[in-house]
C-alpha cells in the first residue's frame, strides 16, 4: 500500500466501531465528484502547451501493476489473480504504449520525471524479464535519469534473490515491503499470500542489495490481531532496521471480501475498533521513537530524516503533476484530476487503439485545489501556511480560523510561532479531522 493517495474516500465514521466504509482521506474533492463528462477537459489538459509557470511544477509517474497471487480480504484495489502469462505480457506492453502516448503530449513532452512509483496490486508479481522489458519501454518515452526517487512495492512471496538484484540494477531507489503483520495466523485470517518466513527471507535479499531507502508497511487492527501480537510485530519490524516504517489503521472499504462476507452472513467483521487501533499505533510510535525514528506523518516514521525522504508523497501533496499509467489508476495534470478506464477490456482497447484511456475526471476550482493541499499537507502534522498563501493568494489561518480554534480547543493541535502543529492525539486520527475543512 505505502501511503498511497489513490483510495476511495467517504465521510468519516462517527462510531468507534470499524464499520463498512472508507476512513482514509485520499484526495479533495472526493472521487464521487469525478465524472465522465469531464474527460474532454482532461484531454485538453494533455493537449495544452504548458503555461510559463508549469515547467517548474514537478512531474511524477505512477504505474499500476494490478496482479496478485491472492486478493487480501481487506483489499479494494483493482487487482487480478490467476492470470495467464500472456495477459501479464499484454498488459506490460500496454503500460509501455500508454507511457509513449502520454509522453508525446504537449503538456508532458520533454519534462523530466522527478519521481516514479510502481504500485499495485503487486509490482513484484512481474518476472525479471517482464520488468526489464517494461522499464526499457518506459525509458524510451520518459526515462528517469533525473528522478529523485523510484519506489517499487513488493509482496514478500513474489521475491527472489535474482529479482531483488534486478530491481536494484533497473534503478529502483526505494523498496517498500508489504509485511502488514508478522503473525502467521493473522496473515492467514486476512487473506495475505505470504507468511512470516517469506518476510525474513526476502528482507535478507533486500538488505544485501543495499537500496538507498527501504520501507516496511504494517496494518494495525487486522482481524485476529491482539495487543501482544501487535507488540511482537513492532519488535520484529524494528529488528529489520528499515529506513522507514508505514503504519495504517485497518478499515473496511465497501468492496472488500470482509464486507461482502459480513453482509451475506449477517454478522460483523472482528476488526479492532478505532480507539484500540489508535492506542496500538500510539504505542508503536513511542517504541519507534525510543529506537531513534522520527515521525514523518500520521502514518510514517523514518530513521534518518536528513537522508530518508518521501519525495513522491511530498511533491504529490503539494500539487505536482502525476501521469498515471494502468487500469483504474489516478492522475493529476495542470490542476485537473483524472482516472483511467476501470476495467481490463476497456483499458486495453483504448491503449491498443492509440488513445489515452481516460475514464473520468474533475477540473477543481482554485479554492478546491487549496483545500486539497491543505488537508493532505496536514497529514504531516503541521501547516505550511506561508507556502499556501503564496501559491493561492489566501491566508489559510484566516480563512479557516474557526476550524483552527475548534481543533485547538478539542486538543488536536497547538499554536506555535511557525503555525499550527497537530498533537499526537490529532495525528493519530487525522483523517477524521480533515473534513472540517471541506466545503459543504
Amino acid at each position: 500500500m505505502d501511503e498511497s493517495v489513490f483510495q476511495t474516500t467517504r465521510e468519516p465514521l462517527l462510531s468507534d466501531a470499524t464499520e463498512p466504509g472508507s476512513y482514509f482521506v485520499a484526495n479533495y474533492p472526493p472521487f464521487s465528484r469525478w465524472i465522465e463528462a469531464a474527460v474532454p477537459e482532461v484531454l485538453s489538459a494533455f493537449d495544452a502547451e504548458p503555461r510559463a509557470e508549469r515547467p517548474a511544477v514537478p512531474l511524477g509517474l505512477y504505474l499500476h501493476i494490478p496482479f496478485c497471487r491472492k486478493r487480501c480480504k481487506f483489499c479494494y484495489f483493482r487487482v487480478y489473480t490467476d492470470v495467464a502469462a500472456a495477459d501479464v505480457e499484454r498488459y506490460s506492453l500496454a503500460l509501455a504504449r500508454e507511457a509513449a502516448l502520454a509522453a508525446a503530449t504537449p503538456a508532458v513532452r520533454g519534462r523530466p520525471l522527478r519521481y516514479v512509483y510502481f504500485g499495485g496490486g503487486t509490482p513484484s508479481f512481474l518476472s525479471v524479464k517482464q520488468l526489464e522489458r517494461l522499464v526499457a519501454g518506459l525509458h524510451e518515452s520518459f526515462g528517469w535519469q533525473h528522478a529523485e526517487e523510484v519506489t517499487f512495492e513488493c509482496e514478500p512471496g513474489t521475491l527472489s534473490e535474482p529479482k531483488v538484484a534486478a530491481l536494484k540494477a533497473l534503478g529502483m531507489t526505494r523498496i517498500s515491503l508489504g509485511v502488514e503483520n508478522f503473525a502467521d495466523d493473522v496473515l492467514e485470517a486476512n487473506g495475505r499470500a505470504h507468511l512470516s518466513a517469506e518476510i525474513l527471507r526476502s528482507w535478507d535479499w533486500i538488505k544485501a542489495a543495499d537500496f538507498p531507502n527501504t520501507n516496511v508497511d504494517l496494518i494495525a487492527g487486522m482481524v485476529g490481531d491482539s495487543f501482544d501480537s501487535w507488540q511482537r510485530t513492532i519488535e520484529k519490524t524494528l529488528a529489520l532496521e528499515p529506513d522507514s516504517i508505514t503504519i495504517y489503521q485497518m478499515e473496511l472499504p465497501l468492496n472488500t471480501v470482509f464486507v461482502r462476507d459480513a453482509r451475506d452472513g449477517g454478522g460483523q467483521t472482528p476488526v479492532a475498533d478505532w480507539s484500540t487501533k489508535r492506542a496500538w499505533v500510539d504505542w508503536a510510535f513511542d517504541r519507534c521513537l525510543e529506537r531513534g525514528y522520527s515521525i514523518s506523518s500520521g502514518y510514517t516514521l523514518v530513521r534518518d530524516p536528513a537522508r530518508v525522504h518521501f519525495h513522491y508523497r511530498d511533491m504529490l501533496w503539494e500539487g505536482s503533476d502525476l501521469v498515471a499509467l494502468g487500469v483504474a489508476s489516478f492522475g493529476h495534470l495542470s490542476g485537473v484530476h483524472y482516472q483511467n478506464a476501470t476495467h481490463w477490456d476497456d483499458y486495453l482497447a483504448a491503449v491498443e487503439a492509440g488513445r489515452l484511456p481516460i475514464h473520468r475526471g474533475l477540473a477543481p476550482t482554485s479554492r478546491e485545489l487549496l483545500i486539497r493541499e491543505l488537508v493532505l499537507g496536514l497529514k504531516r502534522g503541521r501547516l505550511d501556511a506561508g507556502r499556501l498563501a503564496r501559491k493561492f493568494g489566501v491566508d489559510p489561518l484566516a480563512e479557516w480560523a474557526d476550524q483552527w480554534r475548534s481543533l485547538e480547543s478539542d486538543g488536536y493541535l497547538e499554536r506555535t510561532p511557525d503555525g499550527p502543529v497537530l498533537s499526537r492525539r490529532g495525528l493519530l486520527q487525522i483523517d477524521s479531522l480533515l473534513p472540517r475543512f471541506f466545503d459543504a
